[in-house]
């Protein structure tokens, strides 16, 4: 009886840490925009940029969210601009355009 527990709660843990959590991950890419403007390494039309970016983000998470139940298309569009937006951040902290 205790292995049919305990094999229970391996996978029950091993699917919830698999999950993906995309507002964390916002989160962090939140936390790593401001870092990088922080530092100078961001213009403030890029800062303003990449926010704009983040709330279209969050407003499509929200969505998604509304009713509890994440398909694979709007998982797959949601990861897709989280990819998108680190993509552009790490774009816009290596050019040195002033503008």
């Amino acid at each position: 009886m205790k292995l049919v527990f305990t094999s229970l709660f391996t996978i029950s843990i091993a699917f919830g840490s698999h999950s993906q959590n995309f507002k964390a991950d916002l989160r962090k890419l939140n936390g790593q925009v401001e870092a990088a403007y922080k530092n100078r390494k961001l213009t403030a039309n890029e800062y303003a940029k990449l926010k704009r970016e983040h709330d279209a983000i969050r407003l499509t998470i929200d969505k998604a969210l509304a009713d509890d139940i994440l398909t694979p298309d709007e998982k797959n569009r949601i990861h897709s601009k989280i990819v998108r937006s680190r993509k552009r951040l790490a774009k816009y902290k290596t050019n040195r355009e002033i503008y």
